[in-house]
């Protein structure tokens, strides 16, 4: 009984006709066919590792890691000497910085205008200060724009002594790098719509503070109270602007930076004071 189930297994998976494994057999080894299965391991391992070091050293450059394609292996190369990317070519340091370097060593501000300045280029600055400046300085640049009425701190008066005072580059400069509570607008504005918009700050400090002999021959000047009541503009529409009571001061005011909404400033420190530098010891003899 037990020989017929044996057979009937040997039916049911199909072991009965199949030969013995050679590997798996006692005389195999005996003959000698373990170097030969050794070999042949040897042979397979090493056909499998050459292949995988064929896909994985492959010819690229693969970021952060060295190279054998250079002789400085390195997979990153070196920039060209002397080569510049495209719109970082800043000759004029001038034009994108407003300074110089002075005598001293230290920066420097200039009262000039890095290229000429037209009608074009002050309706682009008025057109620019409008947009960006007169939330904080106002239309007419006194300092007391519509967000100083909601509790601003009290921006620059642009008309006072100290102001005035500053060259022209000085508020390209403040523009780029911003100036205490006042933010940077170079992302704003480009390095030509900053001095644009500098242009237009001293003319309208000239406008401000114009007198009758600035005036062409022949050319009517009128009183601005004139002018409002002509127009029917409200009244004290030409008077001296007040300093509304729902502005806040922020910060304890600075006296020499002015009073808001009044020119000129009492007093005024239009002085700047750059430390002397020490002079070079004398060489040991």
């Amino acid at each position: 009984m037990i020989g017929k189930s044996l057979k009937n297994r040997e039916q049911g998976t199909g072991n009965r006709d199949q030969a013995p494994c050679p590997v798996h057999s006692p005389s195999f080894w005996r003959m000698g066919g373990k170097p030969l299965a050794i070999a042949g391991m040897s042979v397979m391992l090493l056909a499998v590792a050459g292949c995988r070091q064929d896909m994985q050293n492959q010819p690229k450059l693969i970021p952060q890691r060295g190279s054998e394609m250079f002789a400085d292996h390195r997979g990153a190369r070196p920039q060209v000497l002397n080569t510049v990317a495209r719109g970082q070519l800043h000759e004029d340091s001038y034009f994108y910085t407003g300074v110089i370097e002075g005598p001293s060593g230290y920066r420097q501000e200039q009262n000039l205008m890095p290229f000429p300045v037209t009608i074009d280029v002050l309706r682009r600055g008025q057109e620019r200060f409008n947009i960006y400046c007169t939330p904080c300085h106002s239309r007419v640049g006194n300092g007391l724009g519509e967000i100083v009425e909601r509790g601003y701190k009290p921006a620059a008066n642009l008309h006072d002594q100290v102001r005035l005072a500053q060259p022209v580059s000085h508020y390209f400069y403040v523009m780029t790098h911003g100036y205490g509570a006042m933010p940077d607008y170079s992302s704003q504005l480009t390095p030509t719509d900053r001095w644009a918009v500098a242009a237009y700050i001293r003319a309208l400090q000239l406008s401000q503070a114009a007198s009758a002999s600035d005036v062409p021959s022949g050319v009517q000047v009128k009183d601005l109270k004139d002018v409002a009541r002509e127009k029917n503009l409200p009244e004290g529409f030409a008077a001296p602007w007040a300093l509304p009571a729902t502005a806040v001061q922020a910060y304890p005011p600075v006296t020499k930076e002015g009073n808001p909404a009044l020119a000129p400033a009492n007093p005024a420190d239009p002085t700047i004071k750059i430390p002397v530098s020490k002079p070079a010891p004398a060489a040991q003899k």
